[in-house]
């Protein structure tokens, strides 16, 4: 990856806010002020957890009555469902394109494109990680895309395996691509989610803890 798609990849825009704004801007004023709300969710759960989560912040985040919430969501499980629904479908787009784009390393970008979007969608990646308990919809969906992004990993392995002469057994990838999965988030995790304070003096660069992440998959799945 060159210089500038690295910066790209790390300096980017992945905040779902703006995507939620970017996507209503020329919609109708129902549906501006619908996308409005769950911005205000994104906005809300960067400073309080879920469970201080509440309707009233929610309401004074979107500058809007609690009577105009109502109108357009149930109550607050439901929004956070929505949400978190939308947002899966967002990273899964991310990581995917950035995949695409960089073809001569597509682990490397994917893997710069999930830190950045751990950087800048910290609460709702909270969520995913965390707290998907209650809403067994948006934990369907963050698994089915864990499912298909590791699917996806070792397919690439195992390709990349045959033209080498090689090879390692399916099942055995599978369990190494989640290993490395649930490693990569416990990281990032601690690093960008809970502020870890031992962590910080050798993770202030963030080109270097992406090619760590980057060089523990590619190790990892060599048979």
């Amino acid at each position: 990856m060159n210089a500038e798609a690295r910066k790209l990849a790390t300096k980017g825009n992945f905040g779902f806010p703006t995507e939620l704004a970017r996507a209503a801007k020329d919609a109708r004023k129902g549906e501006r002020t619908k996308a409005n709300i769950r911005i205000a969710v994104c906005h809300c759960l960067n400073k309080l957890s879920l469970a201080d989560l509440t309707v009233s912040e929610i309401c004074q985040a979107a500058k809007i009555a609690h009577g105009t919430f109502y109108i357009y969501f149930a109550d607050r499980n439901i929004l956070v469902g929505d949400v978190a629904l939308r947002y899966i479908s967002f990273v899964q787009g991310e990581m995917h394109r950035a995949s695409q784009q960089e073809p001569a390393d597509p682990m490397r970008a994917a893997t710069a494109t999930y830190v950045a979007l751990f950087e800048q969608n910290p609460g709702l990646m909270k969520c995913l990680i965390n707290h998907l308990d209650g809403f067994p919809e948006a934990k369907k969906a963050f698994q089915t895309l864990n499912r298909q992004w590791l699917e996806n990993v070792v397919a690439a392995t195992e390709r990349r395996l045959a033209l080498e002469g090689r090879s390692l057994a399916h099942d055995e990838l599978m369990r190494r691509a989640y290993a490395l999965g649930g490693m990569t988030d416990q990281y990032l995790t601690g690093l960008l989610l809970s502020n870890d304070p031992n962590m910080a003096s050798f993770s202030s660069d963030r080109d270097a803890v992406i090619d760590t992440l980057n060089l523990l998959w590619r190790r990892g799945m060599e048979p």
